[in-house]
């Protein structure tokens, strides 16, 4: 299950799980780490006493992680669960983390090391420019404001020699072996949702959370709000002027996962509009998953 942030992809999951007999597995890029339990929307310690919950709140702060780790750790789960007699059940929206299950990954040329040196020493600003340069289709695909993306395409490029579109088109087929769906909403429904779910977060105590999170690598500060955080910390910007800039970090990331729910998986979408109940909403899922045979 996947969807934008705010669709309600972890109560559904939830829910279903409870039905079903069902454990779940995070595919979130940030809910993965712990520390940061308010930011990035981890389930609480209710609702992990009712479903048991993995990948998420497990890694350092300080640690990377990337697809093929995520791949590799989502499928120890699932076997886990299986031999258990239980459903696993993957709800997140980092569509790579679960196109590297969905597809496998794609065949990449032996990393480089002098030259992953070279293209991590860059600023921002030159790989982007590097990478314009190499392939000027690529920047419009990525997230030019993710340093991580942007490096890790001129990686790509410049391995490959050739266009990123064309790398990320040698993705094996959907090898069929999950059913699955893509949660959606109205736009000013999710907007709404979103700015209740930054204000819920300020409430629970977030300013604290990321105050205390003094120890951060590369990968857990791209969660959306550590750096509007930190900002109002240091006395930058206001508490309503964070909040605004959330709320529009959230809805671009949104956006983002909606594309790719859309053109990456063959998954059925669910629209959850505002007046849709909790049971009508598990209702629906049941009926598209139970349509599917994986």
């Amino acid at each position: 299950m996947t969807g934008p942030t705010g669709a309600g992809k972890s109560a559904l999951a939830i829910a279903l799980a409870l039905r079903v007999g069902g454990e779940v597995i995070g595919a979130d890029a940030f809910q993965i780490y712990a520390g940061l339990p308010i930011l990035t929307a981890q389930a609480t310690e209710d609702q992990r006493a009712l479903v048991p919950h993995h990948l998420v709140g497990f890694l350092d702060l300080r640690q990377g992680f990337d697809a093929a780790m995520y791949a590799k750790e989502a499928w120890r789960c699932i076997r886990d669960i299986q031999s258990r007699g239980r459903v696993p059940i993957l709800a997140g929206g980092t569509g790579l983390y679960l196109k590297a299950l969905t597809h496998g990954l794609a065949e990449m040329p032996k990393a480089d090391v002098d030259l992953r040196a070279s293209i991590t020493a860059m600023p921002l600003e030159d790989a982007l420019a590097a990478l314009s340069d190499k392939d000027p289709a690529a920047p419009a695909a990525i997230d030019i404001r993710n340093p991580v993306r942007v490096r890790r395409a001129l990686e790509i490029v410049l391995l490959t020699g050739r266009p990123l579109a064309e790398s990320r088109s040698a993705w094996s087929e959907d090898k069929g072996l999950f059913r699955g769906l893509v949660l959606t909403r109205d736009r000013e429904d999710l907007r709404s949702r979103i700015a209740a779910n930054v204000d819920a977060m300020f409430a629970s105590g977030v300013v604290e959370e990321v105050k205390t999170a003094t120890h951060t690598g590369d990968g857990a500060a791209r969660a959306i709000g550590f750096r509007e955080i930190q900002q109002l910390l240091q006395g930058e910007i206001t508490e309503s002027a964070c909040k605004s800039a959330m709320v529009q970090a959230t809805q671009r990331y949104a956006k983002r996962q909606l594309t790719w729910g859309r053109t990456q998986f063959t998954f059925r979408s669910l629209n959850l509009i505002g007046s849709t109940t909790p049971e009508a909403a598990l209702s629906a899922a049941l009926d598209i998953l139970d349509s599917q045979t994986p």
